[in-house]
């Protein structure tokens, strides 16, 4: 069932939205060899607190972890740990706010000192992959538009999208319908409409796009070794285009 918002369950999405965004500029000023994401799991849950709000995926179907931290050959749902980051590393931190009920998503891939210039592209590609998405998040357009806009810009700088992972609806739950791949054919899937709360959030390997699931039933890794990224944001579907919840320049 899709949930279609009110402005007001919007702009309370925002908020949200903003809280995490800010979280996120905290976090990158700690990103550096020798720190854990153990040790950014305890950062980001405090600083929700701090704030008012809750880390909505801690308890979610058993998750132990206020954050998701997927390092290097790890696609997504990577646990926390205490093995310090590395320099050359790549970490993707994903987590979910819950801001007084309103939810917002997002997820950035950092660079652990200096990475390679395999890596930067990878990390610029999957990032501009996600605006490109954004941009196709208008009402009367179609959900393969936003995964056919992700797939051929991202096929045609050399890397692969993942296509076992989507984004999804969001509010009042995690995950709700539409679910939204990251890749797709342009005219085809669900319209949108205005209302429509949605992530879009392409999981980009320099690699094969498969992947295989660790013994944990949690993370996922490339099948193949292949370094990954992700960037994402929560969207709200508005009759004036695409207004992406989850930053602070709003």
């Amino acid at each position: 069932m899709i949930h279609l918002k009110t402005e007001r369950e919007i702009q309370l999405m925002q908020e949200a939205g903003k809280l995490l965004a800010a979280c996120h500029q905290e976090i990158a000023k700690l990103i550096q060899p020798g720190i854990t994401t153990a040790e950014i799991d305890h950062f980001v849950e405090n600083f929700l607190a701090q704030h008012g709000a809750t880390p909505e995926q801690k308890g979610y179907k058993g998750y132990q972890y206020a954050t998701c931290a997927s390092i290097n050959d790890e696609i997504c749902h990577g646990f926390p740990r205490h093995e310090p980051l590395k320099n050359g590393d790549i970490v993707t931190i994903d987590f979910v706010v819950n801001l007084h009920g309103a939810l917002a998503d997002s997820a950035w891939t950092y660079a652990v000192g200096e990475i390679s210039e395999e890596l930067k592209s990878l990390l610029f590609v999957t990032e501009q992959s996600l605006y490109k998405g954004i941009e196709q998040a208008v009402v009367g357009n179609r959900i393969g538009d936003i995964g056919y806009a992700i797939q051929t810009y991202v096929e045609a700088q050399g890397f692969s999208v993942v296509r076992d992972f989507t984004g999804h609806g969001i509010g009042p739950t995690i995950h709700e319908e539409p679910f939204i791949p990251h890749f797709g054919q342009k005219g085809k899937g669900m319209r949108l409409k205005e209302g429509m709360v949605i992530t879009i959030e392409p999981m980009v390997n320099t690699g094969k796009w498969q992947s295989r699931m660790d013994k944990n039933g949690w993370t996922a890794r490339t099948v193949d070794g292949s370094y990954s990224a992700q960037y994402e944001h929560t969207i709200a579907i508005t009759k004036n285009g695409p207004l992406i919840l989850t930053t602070c320049s709003i």
